[in-house]
Formats: C-alpha cells, sequence, structure tokens
C-alpha cells in the first residue's frame, strides 16, 4: 500500500476558514499533512475578524484523523506573515508547503475604485503572497526544498469588468511565482499557480438579476470548491518535483494549463520607425492578431463538464 502523498510534510494554507482553501486544508490533511489553517476570520472586503471559521476547519480535519492548528495573523503585513510561518515551525518543527490563498474583495468599476479599494486587495493577494512565500523562503532554502502554491485567476489572466484591483493582483501573482520559480529552483523549490472556478463566498457576489446572469450563475454553482483541491495537493507534493513555474486551472472536472505571454507578430522597418510609419504599417499588421477585449465567460464559454 502506497504512502499517502503528503505524509511528513507540513503545509500552510492561508484563508483556509472558507470555501477553496477549507477544501485544500481539508485534503492536504487528508493526503497526510500537518496543516496550520490560517484565517483571520474577516468578511469578504475584508473588515472584522473571528476565529471561527478557522476553528470550523480544524474540527473538519480533526473528525477525520487529521492533525492541523489554527493561525489567525492577517498575510498582508510583513510581521504578521512571518507568523504564520513561525507557527508551523512552532507546532510541527518544519515547513513544507506554502498555500496563498486568502483573499478579499472589492469590486468596483474602475472610474469609481478608490484608492483604498485598490490598496486594501493588492495588500492581500499580491503582498501576501509576497509575504508568506519570502518568510518561507529562508527555511526552505535551508533545507533544499519545498512548494509554494498561489491562487490566481481568470479575471487577471483574460479580464473581467469591475475588478481592476483583483485582476491586476491576480496577474501579479503570476509573474511573483514565476520569478520565485526562477531564483529558488537551485534549492529544489518550487512555485506554482491555480486558477480556479468553483462557488464560494467569493464567486456569490456576481450579480444574478438577470434570467442571463442567473444562468451563469447556476452555471458556477456546479463547480464545488473541493474540485480545486486535486491539483492542489499533487503541486503540493514530491510527484509534482519538475513542476515548477506553471499556471493551470481547475474547472469542475477539468484541468488546464495556460500560456504565458509570448510574441505572436512581428514587423521590420530598415530605417527605423516614426509614428506615423506605425500607424501605416505596423497597425495593418498587426490588426488580426490583437487580443479582444474578452472576459473569462467569453473564453470558457462551455458549460462546466
Amino acid at each position: 500500500m502506497s504512502k499517502p502523498m503528503l505524509e511528513g510534510k507540513v503545509a500552510v494554507v492561508t484563508g483556509a476558514g472558507g470555501g477553496i482553501g477549507r477544501e485544500i486544508a481539508i485534503m492536504m490533511a487528508a493526503a497526510g499533512a500537518k496543516v496550520i489553517i490560517n484565517d483571520v476570520g474577516a468578511s469578504l472586503t475584508g473588515e472584522g475578524g473571528s476565529a471561527t471559521p478557522a476553528q470550523q476547519t480544524k474540527a473538519i480535519i480533526e473528525q477525520a484523523g487529521g492533525v492541523a492548528e489554527i493561525n489567525t495573523d492577517s498575510v498582508a503585513a510583513w510581521g504578521s506573515a512571518q507568523k504564520i510561518i513561525q507557527s508551523a515551525l512552532d507546532h510541527f518543527g518544519r515547513i513544507d508547503i506554502v498555500m496563498n490563498n486568502a483573499g478579499i474583495l472589492r469590486d468596483v468599476i474602475f472610474h469609481r475604485m478608490t484608492a483604498e479599494d485598490w490598496d486594501a486587495v493588492i495588500a492581500v493577494h499580491l503582498n501576501g503572497s509576497f509575504y508568506t512565500s519570502r518568510a518561507a523562503a529562508t527555511h526552505f532554502r535551508a533545507q533544499e526544498s519545498g512548494a509554494m502554491i498561489h491562487i490566481t485567476s481568470t479575471s487577471g489572466l483574460i479580464g473581467n469588468f469591475g475588478q481592476a484591483n483583483y485582476s491586476a493582483a491576480k496577474l501579479g501573482i503570476t509573474a511573483l511565482s514565476k520569478s520565485i520559480a526562477l531564483d529558488m529552483a537551485r534549492y529544489n523549490v518550487r512555485s506554482n499557480c491555480i486558477a480556479p472556478f468553483a462557488w464560494s463566498r467569493m464567486t456569490s457576489s456576481i450579480p444574478a438579476s438577470t434570467p442571463e446572469q442567473q444562468a451563469r450563475v447556476d452555471k458556477i454553482k456546479l463547480m464545488t470548491p473541493d474540485k480545486n483541491a486535486p491539483m492542489a495537493v499533487f503541486l503540493a507534493s514530491d510527484a509534482a518535483k519538475e513542476v515548477s513555474g506553471q499556471v493551470f486551472g481547475t474547472r469542475h472536472n477539468e484541468i488546464f494549463l495556460f500560456s504565458s505571454p509570448r510574441p505572436v507578430r512581428s514587423v521590420h522597418h530598415a530605417g527605423g520607425w516614426t509614428p506615423e510609419l506605425c500607424a501605416e504599417i505596423a497597425l495593418p499588421a498587426f490588426r488580426s492578431s490583437f487580443m479582444p477585449l474578452d472576459r473569462s465567460g467569453d473564453v470558457f464559454s462551455w458549460d462546466p463538464v
């Protein structure tokens, strides 16, 4: 009988008090990992705090025979993120996996977005992913092993309305992950991203006031958060030792591998370029290859399978 995929490993899962983070924490524990359940218990927009969500996740894990402890520090500040990683060392003596899942939403159309809306979302998603990863990197380097997994989104990879802050943070996370993968490869440290699809608190604010919107929400509800956990557990395991710097998507029973931006067309002008020549030559050459102003729902236009 083969041993559990994460036996002997210690994982920190941020935002593990509910939704996708909870399901990942539960499956990591079931796969043999000892888990730090990090969650501040804030509202969807980041206000308030409660230990109850983390306690509920801990109870689920322990009822199934797993091992977990709670941490309620915020990912959004350098010092508190250090405490999150330190809690793994304090409770379990090591750290092997960082699962950056914590997030908030402040959705608003761009011309009405405030500096506070921007800063709050960037602080949790992008800064938080950096802070926790950086805190773990010192330990990963010393032990010459470790896995980091970051939650991105098709809102950043493709686009969406009213989410400039969230989209910018989520696309930034993919660049952060690639940089970690490049810089830490010599220490056998891996870094990958998952763009999940699921009905959870983070998607419950999607409008459903028209028949078309309701139909879209009904499809999303089919995609339960637990469907995203297997890929996270795989990426955290030694079975994925050759996988780093990649961006995956998980959608019900589908798994996607996303591309990274690469040149798609080129033009050359021996005499150099002027603004007028850009309009005369470059624009017609490039026009057929322009990326459309599409959204995630336009690209993933088929029903979840």
